[in-house]
């Protein structure tokens, strides 16, 4: 396997890591939020399994092993009613859509399409549950930091 490519796998796992953690996030977020967003929510949920499932096919495609999910993750915060699952689910949105962006600069081709387009689909979704966007997702809330974990953590 060439630099590149080992590069490319290694932003697809974290890419899987992060759609684990969304997933589980979003189980969280479901039992939260109130009716008038539970319908907002599921989509966010269903969006992204499938883009799990995606991810595990493009890792496997590598000759990767893909990430096993983790049987449950750590929440940065306690969630205990509606307007804390929005919360959890812009800070679910932010984490997926750093690690898409790290994906963008490691693909190459239809890898680096699928990444810039689920960094959209984050960075739209965490506007509508933060209320306020960024300038860039995926990197300004990054500048000067370490890369965040792609699990939510205490």
């Amino acid at each position: 396997m060439s630099e590149a490519e080992d590069r490319e796998l290694r932003a697809l796992q974290a890419a899987l890591a992060a759609e684990h953690a969304a997933v589980y996030g979003y189980g969280v977020v479901g039992a939260r939020i109130g009716e008038d967003l539970r319908t907002e929510a599921r989509t966010a949920y269903d969006g992204h399994r499938a883009r799990r499932d995606a991810l595990v096919r493009e890792v496997k495609d590598l000759g990767g092993k893909p990430v096993a999910a983790a049987a449950g993750y750590a929440l940065p915060f306690q969630v205990p009613d509606a307007a804390a699952a929005a919360r959890l689910a812009a800070e679910l949105e932010d984490r997926v859509a750093a690690v898409y962006a790290d994906l963008v600069r490691a693909g190459d081709g239809g890898r680096r399409a699928l990444a810039a387009g689920a960094l959209r689909e984050a960075a739209v979704r965490a506007v509508r549950w933060r209320g306020e966007s960024v300038a860039f997702p995926g990197l300004a809330e990054r500048a000067g930091q370490a890369p965040p974990s792609a699990a939510p953590t205490a």
